[in-house]
């Protein structure tokens, strides 16, 4: 198990820490997953997904998941893996979902942080999102700040439940300045 991460507090913002999750987790991790699923309105999941899909999806197929947690309780969550199988397998990707009650508090930077962090340790080039909603700003400005670009948007690919169709951009950021794991930034020893 990885040490957790803690992102001290900024603005007045609580610490969240981030740790891997464990299968106990999962009663608290399943209502955040439900809310963002059933809105339909940021990821491209069936809205009607279940409760045993959900868990088999997020917690047991990816390689990695963690929770935010503040206050010893869980804020949101992230789950890893490398974005394709075999010769795709040396980019990552993700999904990141937090409490809707806590969004702008810092949990998803915490979490998208952790993210990187992970990446680069485990020796991927880079982190690819395949389909961050264009109408998500929130999560788009906080990915561009984590140095994320857009490499380009799918017109109309996501069938948003308010605004009719929208585009779906594929969101990546180079690890190459991510130092690795054991090794000091340049300059420092």
């Amino acid at each position: 198990m990885q040490p957790s991460v803690e992102t001290p507090p900024d603005a007045g913002r609580p610490l969240t820490t981030v740790r891997e999750a464990g299968a106990d987790d999962w009663a608290a991790i399943w209502p955040i997953v439900r809310e963002v699923v059933r809105a339909a309105d940021t990821f491209a999941y069936e809205p009607t997904m279940g409760e045993a899909d959900a868990r088999a999806g997020w917690l047991e197929a990816p390689r990695r998941v963690v929770v935010a947690m503040r206050d010893g309780a869980v804020v949101g969550t992230a789950n890893m893996y490398p974005n394709r199988p075999g010769p795709g397998s040396h980019i990552a990707s993700g999904s990141i979902m937090v409490d809707r009650a806590v969004r702008g508090t810092g949990a998803g930077r915490a979490l998208v942080e952790d993210m990187i962090a992970w990446a680069a340790r485990e020796g991927f080039a880079a982190i690819q999102f395949n389909a961050v909603v264009d109408t998500n700003t929130a999560a788009v400005h906080l990915y561009e700040t984590l140095g994320f670009v857009t490499l380009g948007v799918a017109p109309g690919a996501f069938r948003h439940p308010e605004r009719g169709d929208v585009g779906l951009r594929i969101m990546w950021r180079d690890l190459s300045d991510v130092p690795a794991a054991g090794t000091a930034p340049e300059g420092e020893a």
